[in-house]
């Protein structure tokens, strides 16, 4: 995807974004920018506020405080132009199963206002990009739910919005179908922003430039892919010797921080220097001690998740944000 300037302006502006029912806080002062072009994952678990930001995002939902500006249209203030810029699949399809795919594009094109001469080039080429073409003339309801959710995110795209919002589109699919999905999410990100909002970890690894990840209606971390994949290579190695040096030798390694013996040939290695691994390959070699085995051990994004989603560590961003 191309690079954006700093200069542009964001897409989406979401500043203080906050939503009570009653007494309770489900969204707590979220605040980001997406950048057009942008494919964002917005995580976190079950009840963290992700579906109630989302709808908030799309003007379904009236936040309690806070603004939203799609495009440049306040959500409050010109909600018309606003949504106008947004496509939308929530997490139940609002497909009519009773309709066929033409008859359902065609009335989703009208409600969009899409101009009458335009509505069959229109319905084309949302086919041909979620690959319906050979089913329109087919009952929505006989269709696999795979091909029904395509068909929900045809109807999110008919009218070419610039931002385009995925609530939890791969649940209750197959494997086939999720990968087919997650396809279909990646060629969306080519031409538009895209901010799909899921707890399931591998779509953002697989579809997504950045992450959020949101807990108890807080934003408590962002980053993008890249930055995350970079933390997740954590300076800890397992290695293994044929004829292994004792543990001082190796502790006085230069960058080592910490040695522990796995056993009496393997070891795990803490270290601070970047360029510890071949440091260490060539003290190996130069001492014969038949390094066999070097294994980088990585941290993984649901490590990471687990540990902000279910920890003090999380409570502790939650309230430096709310600082």
């Amino acid at each position: 995807m191309e690079a954006t300037s700093n200069d542009t302006p964001p897409l989406v502006q979401v500043e203080n974004l906050s939503r009570r029912y009653g007494d309770t806080l489900a969204v707590d002062q979220v605040s980001f920018t997406l950048q057009k072009g942008e494919v964002l994952g917005f995580l976190g678990p079950n009840g963290a506020g992700k579906s109630s930001s989302m709808q908030m995002i799309t003007g379904n939902l009236a936040p309690t405080t806070g603004q939203i500006t799609i495009n440049g249209f306040d959500m409050i203030d010109q909600p018309i132009q606003a949504k106008s810029c947004i496509g939308y699949l929530p997490e139940n399809p609002p497909v009519y199963r009773d309709l066929t795919v033409d008859e359902f594009l065609t009335y989703c094109s009208r409600l969009h206002r899409i101009p009458s001469a335009d509505i069959h080039s229109a319905l084309d080429a949302a086919k041909q990009h979620c690959g319906l073409e050979d089913v329109g003339k087919r009952l929505i309801g006989n269709l696999s739910k795979g091909f029904q959710q395509r068909v929900g995110i045809a109807q999110a795209i008919i009218h070419q919005p610039p931002l385009v919002i995925l609530d939890e589109p791969t649940v209750g699919l197959d494997p086939i179908q999720v990968r087919e999905i997650r396809k279909l999410i990646q060629s969306l990100g080519k031409d538009r922003s895209v901010i799909l909002s899921t707890h399931i970890l591998p779509e953002v690894q697989a579809t997504c430039d950045r992450v959020q990840i949101i807990r108890k209606g807080a934003l408590i971390y962002s980053a993008s892919i890249d930055e995350l994949n970079q933390q997740g290579q954590a300076n800890n190695l397992t290695v293994a010797f044929k004829t292994p040096p004792g543990l001082q030798e190796l502790s006085d390694l230069t960058g080592v921080n910490n040695i522990t013996e796995i056993d009496h040939l393997r070891f795990n290695i803490q270290f601070e220097n970047e360029n510890f691994a071949e440091s260490l390959v060539q003290q190996a070699v130069a001492k014969n001690w038949g390094l066999f085995e070097l294994i980088p051990q990585t941290t993984s994004l649901e490590e990471i998740f687990v540990e902000l989603t279910t920890s003090e560590t999380g409570d502790q961003e939650i309230q430096e944000n709310a600082a």
